[in-house]
């Protein structure tokens, strides 16, 4: 009995065990089904959140384009002396014809004087690693460099990048790893992040920056200054690429223009000057150890490395303009190229900036008068100091970093010194500034942006091969991790501003890269309160952004929208089924969004699967000015071409004071609704500046325009 009783104890006590684990099995399943419908439910909002920051990004970017393309076509088709051309002509420099004597003449710091009360930092020149120490600390503690160091810093900047090739090529060793960094726009934050985690700039530690420094955030000029700070100090070390916000007409509409004047309200029409000068001398390409790629954008089916090595650069003060076609080529003497290949052959047109659905123009090799046609020095020990003197020689410098000879001129194309310019030229910048992968094969117009192509696998598998490379980075697109591979991962993007659309959007991240050329990757939030919020409350929050953005552009359309709606309401009932209501809805605003998974976020009620669309109209929640106004077509004008408007306005206060007269407001808005092809009349426009002249001393105030128009979410103070 008791060897029975000794056995049958274990045995009742394993089925206990088994009844009790039975309950637990379920709940965790429960747990586990439940958790994972939450995650996926996290998920989708998180994609459709970021689906709406890219839409209305990209929307504005290709109103920028067509707004540029409008200019382009007065200049083109207008008299010189029409009114409407006169208004625009001097963003394309057509009026200036400065030879860089008059350049240095007119950037000449000299003058300024420094007050003793200034307790910003001061420079000595030339640049030293302590000098640009103290400016990054500077700059940390929110002081403002005098406008005599800023002229002053940015002349030597132009001079340096004037001898530098188009095609920067380094090479990684053991002893020290190559830092490639991605956009930045403004977000200084970031900027700092990256030189605390990874160190400052030296010859031990080399850094790629790969263009759009500026635009967006609030610290541009900081960023400029400091990566310049470097350059200057180490020029061999730190490699800036161009991008596509290094172009004054884009600087206009996304908001480093009014950074500068801000800040420097006297010298600031100067130093935009200097910069638009600067960045058309920004370099387009890096290459490391001849096998990795580094530009902006990307690259089309017609890219050619030897063509954009040997292109003048210069010329393309802004990439948005095309070059003036003449009918004649030019013989000149080979110079630098990637490789030993024969002539380009012709190609598609892919870059819908670009693309007129004609032949490109071809023409020979021009001789060209910079650093990269000449071999570099025999003598392996020559300083630093010693091989940038000769270069400055070489390039048409004295030894005091004074003017050029007179034979290499930096004067612009378009100021009246016209060179033979060729469309195919600026193509190839179009597409390494502005154009993105996609995962299908072939190379199709960028019509999301407006400008460059979309590009597949294939094609980066014939241009890499084609100039012997095995890697493609590239920047230009956020991406929510801050990187991302892509074509069986020959192309990488980096991208180095984390919160890019709001807190918690996304993160930035930066490459190390050795002599193996594998990349390692770095990310960061710059946000400490970023990091203190859990995913949901993240995501939470960048969704109200984006809904917030999202309601707005909904408002700004209502017009448009209630007609849509009304097609599918013959018998004005006033309602519309969900079907209709999202096909209306993306046929208005052509965003490409999932009207129907954002219903329950932008409906708050529906009865039978029908939407109240007058209803829906009036709970968007969005306040409006408080104005007299007789015509309430010139607001809803005004509301959806909010920031065309503002590029106009910027454009056409020449003396950059922030005021315009009537006369110019009246101006403005009659080239608007030229581009707009509608019709607004005198009185009404008339009616408006009465009604904003809060002071009644007969000009506007730019910047408190429009700020009086801009809309208000109610339900993000709610």
């Amino acid at each position: 009995m008791g060897c029975g009783m000794g056995k049958s104890q274990p045995q009742l006590k394993k089925c206990d065990r088994v009844i009790i684990s039975v309950p637990a099995i379920r709940a965790a399943l429960l747990i586990q089904r439940w958790y994972r419908q939450y995650v996926a439910r996290l998920e989708m909002r998180r994609r459709y959140t970021w689906n709406i920051f890219q839409s209305i990004e990209y929307a504005g970017e290709q109103d920028q384009i067509k707004l540029y393309n409008f200019f382009g076509f007065l200049m083109d088709h207008f008299t010189p002396a029409s009114s409407e051309r006169n208004l625009i002509s001097h963003i394309f420099r057509e009026n200036e014809i400065c030879r860089d004597t008059e350049w240095e003449r007119y950037f000449c710091y000299k003058s300024i004087e420094v007050p003793d009360s200034y307790t910003g930092p001061h420079l000595t020149f030339p640049m030293t690693f302590c000098g640009v120490s103290k400016l990054v600390e500077a700059f940390k503690h929110k002081q403002q460099l005098h406008a005599r160091y800023v002229l002053q810093l940015l002349g030597e900047t132009w001079r340096l990048l004037r001898i530098l090739p188009n095609i920067n090529q380094v090479s990684a060793c053991h002893t020290k790893e190559i830092t490639i960094c991605g956009d930045l726009h403004g977000h200084l934050e970031d900027l700092l992040l990256i030189f605390y985690k990874n160190g400052l700039p030296s010859s031990e530690k080399p850094y790629v920056f790969n263009g759009d420094f500026v635009d967006r955030g609030k610290n541009s000029l900081e960023i400029l200054l400091i990566l310049f700070g470097f350059l200057l100090v180490y020029p061999n070390d730190i490699h800036l690429n161009r991008g596509n916000h290094e172009d004054h007409i884009v600087n206009l509409r996304y908001g480093f223009t009014k950074e500068v004047l801000g800040k420097y309200r006297m010298h600031g029409k100067k130093i935009l000057k200097l910069l638009q000068k600067i960045f058309s001398w920004l370099p387009l390409a890096t290459v490391i150890d001849h096998k990795v790629l580094i530009v902006h954008g990307g690259i089309s089916d017609t890219t050619d490395l030897n063509t954009i090595a040997r292109v003048d650069r210069h010329k393309y003060v802004s990439a948005l303009r095309p070059p003036k076609s003449t009918d004649h080529a030019v013989n000149g003497s080979n110079t630098q190229s990637m490789n030993n290949s024969g002539p380009l052959e012709g190609r598609r047109r892919v870059c819908s900036l670009t693309y007129h659905g004609s032949t490109p123009v071809y023409r020979h090799d021009l001789p060209r008068r910079s650093l990269h046609n000449y071999p570099l020095s025999s003598q392996p020990n020559w300083s630093v100091e010693e091989e940038l003197k000769r270069r400055r020689r070489l390039a048409g410098f004295n030894q005091s970093y004074g003017e050029l000879t007179k034979s290499d001129s930096d004067s612009d194309p378009e100021s009246g010194e016209q060179t033979e310019t060729d469309g195919h030229e600026w193509k190839q910048i179009v597409d390494v500034l502005w154009s993105d992968p996609m995962p299908q094969n072939g190379c199709v117009p960028n019509e999301v942006r407006g400008g460059g192509c979309y590009w597949g696998p294939d094609v980066t598998e014939e241009v890499l091969g084609r100039h012997n490379l095995q890697l493609l980075i590239r920047s230009h697109e956020c991406k929510q991790e801050g990187y991302e591979f892509c074509h069986n991962r020959m192309v990488l993007t980096i991208f180095s501003a984390s919160n890019y659309y709001e807190v918690g959007s996304n993160r930035g991240a930066y490459i190390r890269m050795g002599p193996d050329l594998v990349p390692h990757f770095i990310q960061y939030q710059a946000s400490r309160t970023c990091r203190e919020l859990t995913l949901r409350q993240s995501i939470g929050w960048t969704e109200r952004s984006a809904l917030q953005a999202l309601r707005e552009q909904l408002f700004v359309h209502k017009s448009d929208l209630i007609s849509a709606f009304q097609e599918f309401d013959p018998n004005n009932t006033g309602m519309i089924s969900l079907r209709h209501w999202a096909s209306a809805t993306e046929r208005v605003l052509n965003l490409g969004l999932p009207w129907r998974v954002l219903r329950p976020q932008l409906v708050s009620s529906t009865e039978f699967g029908m939407v109240d669309y007058n209803q829906w109209i009036r709970e968007l929640s969005i306040t409006e000015p408080k104005l007299e106004i007789s015509d309430n077509s010139i607001l809803e004008t005004m509301y959806k071409n909010h920031s065309n408007l503002e590029t106009i306005f910027r454009i056409i206060d020449t003396d950059h004071s922030g005021l315009i007269s009537f006369e110019e407001f009246r101006q403005t808005w009659k080239l608007l609704s030229t581009h707009l092809k509608t019709e607004i009349s005198d009185e009404a426009i008339a009616d408006l500046a009465q009604s904003i002249d809060f002071n009644k001393d007969g000009s506007i105030d730019i910047n408190e325009f429009m700020e009086a128009f801009r809309l208000v979410d109610l339900s993000a103070h709610t």
